[in-house]
């Protein structure tokens, strides 16, 4: 399965990346990350991330575990986590990148908003997903109904921070 939403969003990519490239923050704009815990790593080891996926599925709610990691951080363009298991176990691909990049032009201001100072950043959003307990017809659009509202959720917390 994979995802690719694309959203112009009115701060700078520096601002924006802040909300991305931490999977801890992922909760305050995205219902579908309903939990996540930092893991301590030594030093030399990629940042990883304990995460619970949820959504909600009619009067069913369907969650995944994920240890995921940083693999990618070029700050402030692009941000690659990668699923990263430590059971020895083999599991699933998920790849979630986020790629930003400024736009020019005020032609490209979102729903009226003002840019402000900060200009106006495109933020695309990857999610691939290799396995099968989150496919099928009814999920597929319980997902992306949830990566539609997140996107409207980050657009008002950016918008909404005192140092756009």
């Amino acid at each position: 399965m994979e995802i690719r939403r694309s959203i112009r969003v009115p701060c700078s990519p520096d601002l924006l990346f802040a909300w991305v490239d931490d999977l801890a923050v992922y909760p305050r704009w995205m219902r579908l990350v309903h939990d996540v815990e930092r893991e301590p790593t030594a030093a030399g080891e990629l940042p990883a991330w304990n995460v619970e996926l949820q959504a909600q599925v009619g009067p069913f709610a369907r969650s995944k575990r994920l240890r995921m990691v940083r693999s990618v951080h070029d700050r402030p363009t692009e941000v690659v986590f990668d699923r990263a298991e430590v059971d020895g176990r083999r599991h699933s691909p998920w790849v979630l990148r986020a790629t930003l990049g400024g736009v020019d032009g005020g032609d490209h201001v979102d729903a009226g908003r003002d840019p402000g100072d900060g200009g106006m950043t495109e933020l695309t959003m990857e999610l691939h997903y290799g396995g099968n307990l989150w496919t099928g017809a009814v999920l597929q659009r319980v997902l992306d109904d949830e990566v539609r509202l997140g996107s409207e959720a980050l657009i008002d917390a950016v918008s909404a921070e005192p140092t756009r």
